[in-house]
């Protein structure tokens, strides 16, 4: 069953509407639906290299938007709506653990696990059970997916075919790179 949402994602990357089908699963995929905007982003850039850095921004905004439900279902409904969701996708164990880091390093947590091809919708309704702060929240949103996005979509630009293969094969690693660059960062100016 998986395999043919995925396929049928895949296909909306070849419709008319590429764009706003795009952004419903950017926004979904970081609140409730199973699969990654990257599996339109990859195929949209590559099919038309001069949209890249549209496409990249339509992910963002919407994931960060997504992002925001997702919040919204932690704070609010987590009995009744989160709770299911994470049982669903068997991270209930986990979670009270994950929950608790939050309070110390939401912002972290998201910057680091937001570039990460892992389910962004456990990050988000994570940060709102948790109650983080949300301007806090939106920033690392911002930071983490745009950088995922962005980075994606310049690779496409300046390599094409051949790197949307390696980043298929290789997106934990690609992600993992682009992770320690913002820690990095992070630790430069900290210390600096």
């Amino acid at each position: 069953m998986l395999r043919r949402l995925y396929d049928f994602i895949l296909s909306l990357a070849a419709s008319p509407r590429a764009g706003l089908w795009l952004a419903v699963v950017a926004f979904a995929e970081s609140s409730f639906f199973p699969i990654p905007p990257d599996t339109l982003l990859l195929p949209m850039a590559l099919a038309k290299p001069e949209r890249a850095w549209r496409y990249a921004l339509i992910c963002s905004v919407s994931s960060v938007l997504g992002g925001l439900l997702g919040y919204a279902i932690g704070a609010l409904l987590y009995e009744q709506v989160a709770k299911p969701i994470l049982e669903m996708y068997h991270y209930s164990a986990q979670f009270e653990v994950f929950r608790q880091r939050f309070a110390e390093n939401g912002v972290m947590i998201i910057l680091l696990k937001g570039l990460l091809p892992i389910p962004f919708k456990i990050i988000t309704i994570a940060a709102g059970v948790a109650q983080m702060n949300i301007p806090a929240f939106i920033a690392a949103c911002i930071v983490t997916r745009s950088g995922r996005f962005f980075l994606e979509a310049a690779l496409l630009r300046r390599f094409g075919p051949p790197v949307r293969t390696f980043i298929e094969h290789r997106l934990m690693l690609v992600t993992s790179i682009a992770a320690a660059a913002i820690v990095g960062g992070f630790v430069l100016i900290r210390y600096i």
